[in-house]
């Protein structure tokens, strides 16, 4: 799978767009990310430069809402210190295939926002194309990590897949091979991504990362994603109707994982060079439940949301001429089992970390 951005512009089915799941998370974890700011700030004795970086930014008004509190806190903690406020390098990291454009048009609003007026000279936006499972910056560089909504994501497909014909991701009932398969992969990627971070930030610098979970201890007891289960139904009925051919859907699987809480602990704890100090769970909803929201705008809200994230994925590999189709079928599915969804819990993890 070589396309994992998502999709780039500010149209109707932009990320930009739909995007507002992945905001509420940055808001529900602010209080414990403005703690580690400030921890780190002391611990590290106010430093005349500190460098924050944002892993798998992504565009949109998103980008800068970790990335605002994070530097309005180190400006706060400095003037409450009676310290000079310091140089800030703000590094916007996502891969090459993100929307950057859109990101840098947005630098200037943010510039604007934060407190003071003389910030914007104290305070540097760059972006750096790249993976964040490989290393992006120098060794000993980073006082700040912040990735939100991005590590559920997957280097690569797994290997061994090839019985995972009717479905993009797992579905209950499955293989465990598949499950094990998938693990492995996260396994790897994760503790890559926890090295490869250790090298590049300084001793007792923090890091700050939200993703997708899952709350039971055993995958194939449910279906891990419920958006992936209609994904996998809309194309299967396409593939009925001639518009794509049934091998390419057996051929297609998400770069995907959401862990449960065991997993995930246990490759930071195995992987041993950053420890633990808040994991938090953070239970949802998949569907809005505002009041006045029919569920028909619901339905097609959430294939608004999902299509913003996996259009480049599907376009990759299917071609753009079966999107509009196969949302249409993903809305219809949606309504289908609505009352289902709708009181499915979802499962995020944000988790903070010091470097040892």
């Amino acid at each position: 799978m070589g396309v994992v951005s998502m999709k780039g512009g500010d149209g109707e089915h932009s990320y930009a767009n739909n995007s507002e799941v992945q905001g509420s998370l940055a808001s529900n974890a602010k209080p414990v990310v403005v703690k580690n700011v400030k921890e780190m700030i002391v611990k590290m004795d106010f430093p005349g430069c500190i460098k924050v970086a944002d892993l798998g930014c992504c565009s949109g008004e998103n980008t800068f809402l970790a990335m605002s509190e994070i530097v309005n806190t180190i400006i706060e903690t400095y003037q409450q210190k009676g310290q000079n406020p310091p140089e800030i390098d703000c590094c916007l990291n996502d891969l090459p295939d993100n929307d950057f454009n859109a990101t840098f048009k947005l630098v200037p609003s943010f510039h604007e926002k934060l407190m003071k007026t003389d910030v914007k000279a104290k305070c540097f936006v760059l972006g750096l194309p790249g993976s964040f499972y490989t290393r992006p910056f120098p060794s000993n560089s980073l006082h700040f990590v912040h990735s939100s909504y991005s590590l559920h994501w997957l280097s690569n497909v797994p290997d061994g897949l090839e019985e995972n014909k009717k479905n993009v991701y797992l579905k209950s009932p499955c293989l465990p091979s598949l499950y094990e398969s998938y693990l492995k992969q996260f396994k790897n990627d994760f503790s890559m991504f926890l090295r490869m971070r250790a090298e590049e930030t300084m001793p007792n610098a923090r890091m700050a990362v939200a993703l997708m979970g899952r709350k039971t201890l055993h995958p194939l007891s449910e279906d891990c994603f419920q958006g992936w289960s209609l994904v996998s139904d809309s194309l299967l009925d396409l593939a009925s109707e001639g518009v794509v051919k049934e091998s390419d859907v057996e051929s297609f699987n998400l770069p995907f994982y959401n862990p449960d809480e065991t997993e995930l602990k246990e490759v930071i704890e195995n992987q041993g060079s950053l420890e633990i100090n808040n994991f938090e769970t953070i239970l949802g909803f998949p569907f809005s439940n505002k009041t006045g929201h029919s569920s028909e705008v619901e339905d097609e809200d959430k294939a608004s949301e999902i299509r913003s994230i996996i259009e480049p994925m599907l376009v990759a590999h299917f071609g753009d001429a079966i999107i509009d189709q196969l949302f249409e079928k993903y809305t219809y599915h949606a309504c289908q089992r609505y009352d289902t969804l709708r009181n499915k819990r979802t499962v995020r993890f944000f988790v903070s970390l010091t470097r040892k």
